[in-house]
């Protein structure tokens, strides 16, 4: 099950769409769904999470926090919206597709997908154009 929650005025516009897109992705990654969580929120909540949790004392577009078991995904995935906002206008591209990036990025990390390296960042952009390209 996919819920959409939030800690800011900002509300995702066609939940359902966005929904059986997530599910979608994650049937074609050959995994099964489990409860994901989606939380949009402001630069300083996430920023807050970012610091108690990760101990990083930076702001970030998005944290996952991942209880997949095995092939079964679970877990809570927060997005800055005003992150994205700015990531948007500094990538040149709308909202919009800059939302739906980074909400498939996050589902893709459960599906075993990781962007440390410069060849794992490059897999994983491909993976994002490919899901934004049939959403």
């Amino acid at each position: 099950m996919i819920s959409f929650n939030y800690e800011t005025d900002f509300k995702l516009e066609n939940e359902v769409h966005f929904s059986k897109w997530i599910s979608s992705t994650i049937q074609e990654e050959n995994c099964r769904e489990g409860e994901i969580i989606y939380v949009f929120c402001s630069d300083d909540y996430l920023h807050k999470l970012n610091v108690d949790f990760l101990n990083h004392d930076t702001l970030t577009d998005i944290i996952s926090f991942d209880y997949s078991v095995g092939k079964e995904l679970h877990g809570e995935i927060y997005i800055s919206v005003d992150r994205v906002k700015e990531n948007a206008s500094d990538f040149n591209v709308s909202f919009e597709d800059e939302i739906a990036r980074v909400i498939i990025h996050g589902v893709l990390h459960y599906c075993g997908y990781k962007d440390k390296s410069d060849d794992e960042e490059k897999l994983m952009r491909s993976k994002e154009d490919y899901y934004l390209g049939i959403r």
